[in-house]
Formats: C-alpha cells, structure tokens, sequence
C-alpha cells in the first residue's frame, strides 16, 4: 500500500486515502505520522482487494513534522 493522499491531520494522527500498488484499490483509513509508520507499517499493509502487501522499495511519504518535535 502506498499513501495517495492525507485527507485531515490533527497533530500526528491523520486520516488519509491509501492506493494498492497491485490493483489499484483505493480505501480510506488512518495513520499516525511518525518515521516508523511510514517506513515500515504502510508498505506491509493487506490490500482488501486482492490480498497482497506493498513492495518495500516503493518510496513512501515522509513525516510532516520532524521525528521528536513536539506537536
């Protein structure tokens, strides 16, 4: 899975439009905006769809604010 696009943050939880790399499928769900999820929970995601995982070396979406800053 990959970010599509963060529809609302409020400090670092966010809502955001998540994209299959496989199918396609695109689904709504929430995140958190931290360096680990973005570069280790979002790419292992389950496509509802079809069942597959994102590819690792797809480049993933970075943090909106630093790691340790206090939001």
């Amino acid at each position: 899975m990959k970010i599509a696009k963060i529809l609302s943050q409020h400090r670092r939880d966010f809502t955001a439009r998540y994209e299959c790399e496989h199918c396609g499928h695109t689904y709504e769900g929430v995140g958190y905006d931290d360096d680990n999820f973005h570069r280790n929970v979002v790419w292992q995601m389950i496509c509802p769809e079809c069942g597959k995982s994102g590819d690792k070396s797809t480049r993933q979406m970075g943090t909106k604010y630093p790691d340790g800053q206090t939001v």
